[in-house]
């Protein structure tokens, strides 16, 4: 006779209580930490933080007896052809069944920040061009892509999305993240979360919470927030993506927030997380979390008193290794320093979650497929077009964009012909294969030149380097023309450029980061910046080739936005790209031929100069310009900025109502047409203005978009279903959120920038004031029709 946890037709939750009350406090335990293969043996650096001087080797025999709970990055911890890795990886979790007397599978997670991080998988754009497309529909598909592939190969959980709001954009993460406002990082992070879960991976929200708000905009460092910005600015996302999204699993961030780490609040992972938003899912350590609370914030004395800290505050799942869940919470427990109910309360829900996923049944059996192509032309198709709708258009004088077929073009820059600068830290040849030189890097990734050299076959294209790259030396061939620059001098590469940019009738200038881990780039985990100055020597690159007075067309391929004020109003044009991914080159030199139509919008404001005055245009009257301040901290492009080839008439709104209820909501429909002789997108912004409040609250914060894709003479009707919810805003030091009566304005825009206002709609909240909570509206519905 089964037991009920075998019976497939109970509730998981049933099944994981049957056979948690089976276990010995050892089989437990066993499924509350995770084995990292590998990790401590890998040469090179980390790829987490403090990676060899926390990892140990385990005895894997001695632990798999009493069951394991996961498996650590089977797939991006080493390059492994697919197929052997699917291979690999079904062996491995034959013998852990078979190791414990319930025959009970792990939990296999990875890392998906830019696609499955794996060798020879598809590389998507980073995650800042997500939130530049304004397109959660295809970040959507994207994540379902990418979810299928890794659930083919036997992996159930993806560490991803990041939903750290960004608050100053020297912190070296700003790559991973999605943007500044926290409602375009919610609706697209969300659907990111949704694509993953409907292919039956695990999404992981991290890092929860305020890790991107730190002092000095410094990793690892504590977070100066209050509670308030942090009820406003950094939990949405998570709320939606739990509620709306589906999430199943949380991330507990480095940062402490007023002196309490988070691996180690009981507030924010218990009463916050779960009595308040309700969520029933896993709780899961950022790697070595649980560790550092001994380590580095100095609040345990011993890995099992930090066992016991994360334990009781939430933390369910210690990852990536066992260090602190196994022996020394044993010995808390059987000591009575820990009340074993804890360590239950966080083995029912790993039980759950493996029961939802099918890892309980009688019948599961690991199988790896007879073939694994992790990147197949389905999604490049798509990881082409989220590049392609990422890209930013800057700045257009009119007179060189796009580019003239036939034109004589000098392409300079050290990243021109750098497969790596269309990269971010989190995709395998960065994150991995860094650290292995010889190895090719398992997807084609077409440099700028090569891409824009097939785009303009007619062109005359010329090319040199002009300076050396930014960071430390590549320990990989950067292209096929690097081995003859790096033997140039400072000085000679710059002559060449210049004189190559002065003999072509436009110069495209290709500057940025190139991507890495702990130092190891100019972005990315632990690269932190201390000023927004283009890195390196490429600012005095660009002075040059502006003085040769041929027109210059700048092209940033970065992980952050960087101060351009230096040469605002100096260049013929400029062109962000987000770390694009393997399609990327294509991308942005359809846009810049032409083909391609932009329609990417900035997820973060572009500074004006380079200095230490982090900000994001959410900001109350006091952060804008004033005379009371000799600093001016005005973007010299604001949030939602982008222009594009063909030009757009937006007809006067009309509202269904002037007076809403403060539980009622009104639509706002507006005609938006294209006047200009090109196909084009146009992406309108709806802006939430507050005039009189109990708190100083933001000019203005984003409340809806849509992208609105028009071919010439065109015209659509965009609708934005605008609910009381969405003007709620937190009052009280707990984050208890109102919404109150009185005068608001709807901005119809196309940037945060007051001058960039096309129509305000005013609107009068009426009625009592009305408290509200995490299941208010938190969607503003847009409909183009």
């Amino acid at each position: 006779m089964p037991h009920p946890w075998q019976d497939t037709s109970l509730p998981a939750e049933d099944r994981a209580d049957d056979l948690l009350s089976l276990m010995t406090l050892e089989e437990k335990l066993a499924q509350l930490y995770s084995v990292w293969p590998g990790s401590e043996t890998e040469a090179g650096g980390d790829v987490a933080p403090l990676q060899h001087e926390v990892a140990e080797a385990v005895d894997l025999d001695g632990l798999l007896p009493h069951g394991l709970g996961q498996l650590t990055r089977p797939f991006g911890t080493a390059p492994v052809e697919p197929a052997e890795g699917a291979a690999a990886l079904a062996r491995a979790q034959a013998h852990i069944t078979a190791a414990n007397r319930f025959g009970i599978p792990a939990l296999v997670h990875e890392e998906c920040l830019t696609g499955f991080t794996a060798w020879r998988a598809t590389v998507f754009p980073t995650p800042l061009a997500w939130g530049a497309s304004f397109d959660p529909a295809l970040v959507e598909r994207a994540a379902a892509l990418i979810g299928g592939s890794m659930r083919s190969v036997g992996v159930h959980q993806g560490l991803s999305p990041v939903l750290d709001v960004v608050r100053d954009a020297r912190w070296g993460r700003t790559e991973e993240s999605i943007g500044e406002d926290p409602y375009l990082v919610a609706t697209v992070g969300t659907a990111y979360v949704r694509g993953l879960e409907s292919a039956g991976i695990i999404a992981t929200l991290k890092h929860f919470a305020g890790y991107s708000a730190s002092r000095g905009a410094r990793n690892h460092a504590p977070a100066s927030i209050g509670p308030r910005e942090l009820t406003e600015m950094i939990l949405p996302p998570f709320e939606m993506a739990l509620r709306d999204g589906g999430a199943r699993s949380v991330m507990h961030s480095y940062n402490d927030l007023d002196g309490v780490p988070s691996a180690a609040n009981p507030w924010l992972l218990t009463e916050l997380l779960r009595e308040q938003w309700g969520f029933t899912g896993t709780v899961v350590a950022d790697y070595f979390g649980v560790s550092f609370l001994e380590l580095a914030h100095r609040v345990a004395d011993s890995p099992g008193r930090a066992a016991a800290l994360a334990l009781a505050a939430g933390v369910d799942v210690e990852l990536p290794a066992v260090r602190c869940y196994g022996t020394p919470l044993r010995d808390a427990v059987r000591a009575g320093e820990v009340p074993e109910r804890l360590v239950d309360r966080a083995v029912r829900r790993v039980l759950t979650q493996k029961g939802e996923l099918g890892l309980l049944d009688p019948d599961w059996s690991p199988e790896a497929p007879d073939s694994v192509d992790f990147d197949p032309p389905a999604m490049r198709a798509v990881a082409r077009q989220l590049a392609e709708e990422s890209v930013v258009l800057l700045a257009d004088d009119g007179d060189v964009l796009p580019l003239a077929p036939t034109a004589r073009i000098a392409v300079v820059g050290p990243l021109a012909d750098d497969p790596a600068a269309m990269l971010g830290c989190y995709t395998f040849p960065r994150h991995v294969g860094i650290e292995h030189p010889d190895l090719p890097m398992g997807v084609e990734v077409p440099t700028l030149l090569a891409a824009l050299r097939a785009e303009l076959p007619d062109a005359r294209i010329s090319h040199a380097e002009g300076c050396a790259p930014p960071g430390p030396a590549p320990t990989a061939p950067a292209g096929p023309g690097s081995a003859g620059a790096a033997a140039l001098t400072a000085e000679s590469r710059l002559a060449q450029a210049a004189r190559m940019a002065a003999d072509a009738e436009v110069c495209v200038a290709v500057l940025g980061d190139r991507s890495g881990l702990f130092g190891r780039g100019t972005s990315g985990e632990g690269c932190d910046a201390a000023d927004l100055e283009l890195p390196g020597e490429q600012g005095a690159l660009l002075d040059t080739l502006l003085a040769t007075g041929t027109p210059v067309v700048l092209v940033l391929l970065t992980g952050r936005p960087y101060a351009l004020g230096r040469w605002s109003g100096l260049l013929a044009g400029a062109v962000q790209a987000f770390f694009p991914g393997e399609e990327g080159g294509p991308a942005v030199a359809g846009v810049l031929g032409g083909r391609v139509s932009p329609s990417g919008r900035l997820p973060v404001s572009v500074p004006y100069a380079p200095g230490g005055q982090p900000w994001t245009y959410l900001q109350p009257p006091l952060g804008h310009l004033s005379g009371a301040s000799t600093v001016d901290p005005t973007p010299l492009f604001p949030f939602g900025h982008g222009l594009t080839y063909t030009s757009f008439a937006w007809e006067r709104p009309e509202a269904d109502a002037a007076e809403v209820a403060t539980d009622g909501e009104t639509t706002v429909r507006l005609t938006v047409r294209n006047t200009g002789d090109r196909a084009g997108t146009e992406v309108v912004q709806l802006y939430l203005h507050d005039p009189v409040a109990r708190t100083a609250r933001p000019v203005a914060r984003l409340v809806g978009y849509a992208r609105v894709p028009l071919g010439p003479g065109e015209s659509a009707e965009v609708h934005f279903t605008f609910h009381a919810d969405m003007a709620a805003y937190p009052v009280d030091r707990d984050g208890s959120r109102i919404v109150e009566p009185g005068a608001l304005e709807l901005r119809l825009a196309s940037s945060s920038a007051d001058a960039d206002v096309r129509h305000t709609v005013p609107l009068t909240l009426t009625g009592p004031e009305r408290r509200v909570d995490h299941r208010r509206r938190l969607v503003c519905e847009a409909r183009v029709k």
